[in-house]
């Protein structure tokens, strides 16, 4: 699968985004702008957190923000066991735990300031007939969006018995516009390709992997597909080592019409609800 490694400072960088977007949903970046010492810096510390029982001082009591162990963490669309995983939301208004530095929120400025550069790339790269279907251009979609999340997010070494079909994250798509993921500190992320192949994602330090997420596709009436991927299990050794992951995803505000009179916000609370098992 050709998913395009886009060098962040080419000139010709913006166009092959876009193009990689466009035709397999992914493009990996890299000697882009984030500081890959900080992202180290926030896996040594969250993976710290995530061991200390006081975690569980955070756990989300409104099903958005705080900390969400793997007794409630997500069951993804269409499958019915829950995914191995434990994850803690950032937003800039939700708790925030004192028991690690601010670097994750830094890192989230940063990263949110890069992913609407990225989004102004694929608005400028996006032909009109197709940007002539938007209720209103993709940048300004962001205005006065309060909803971008950071998430903090750990894969924990595989249990003894893993329950049947489950695994680290299921097939999915991703809610929001543009998803921004600098690389792990372990394999395991695949994306399907049109021939249905599954293909793993490049984890190399520093480098970022950004995919569109359902509600660009929903925009755009599918020119920038949502593509489906998924964390699989490790084996031997690696089985008994955690994963972190820090996605960043890209939402636009609440009132934004997406497509046939659906708002961000309802689109996403019902992608919330399939999330939780409510069908």
């Amino acid at each position: 699968m050709d998913v395009a490694v886009v060098d962040f400072k080419s000139p010709d960088a913006p166009a092959q985004f876009a193009t990689s977007l466009r035709e397999t949903g992914f493009a990996v970046l890299v000697n882009h702008p984030l500081s890959w010492p900080m992202v180290e810096q926030i896996y040594r510390e969250w993976s710290a957190l995530l061991d200390d029982p006081e975690v569980m001082e955070y756990t989300t009591t409104d099903s958005q923000s705080g900390y969400f162990p793997p007794t409630i963490s997500e069951t993804a669309k269409g499958f019915e066991v829950r995914d191995l995983k434990e994850f803690f939301h950032v937003y800039p208004w939700s708790v925030y735990p004192s028991q690690v530095s601010d670097a994750a929120l830094r890192y989230r400025e940063d990263a949110m300031s890069l992913a609407l550069t990225l989004l102004d790339w694929v608005e400028a790269n996006t032909p009109d007939e197709i940007t002539d279907r938007l209720s209103m251009p993709l940048s300004t979609m962001m205005q006065d969006s309060v909803r971008t999340l950071l998430r903090v997010l750990r894969y924990p070494p595989l249990p003894a018995h893993v329950p049947d079909g489950a695994v680290r994250a299921a097939a999915h798509e991703d809610i929001n516009l543009l998803t921004v993921l600098p690389a792990s500190d372990q394999p395991g992320l695949e994306l399907l390709g049109a021939d249905g192949a599954w293909f793993p994602v490049p984890c190399d330090p520093g480098s970022l992997a950004i995919n569109g997420g359902e509600m660009l596709d929903l925009a755009t009436g599918g020119y920038y597909p949502a593509t489906t991927h998924r964390v699989v299990n490790p084996t031997g050794d690696a089985a008994r080592v955690a994963r972190m992951s820090l996605p960043l995803f890209l939402h636009p505000a609440d009132d934004v019409v997406l497509a046939e009179g659906r708002t961000a916000y309802e689109f996403l609370q019902q992608r919330i609800r399939e999330l939780r098992g409510e069908r």
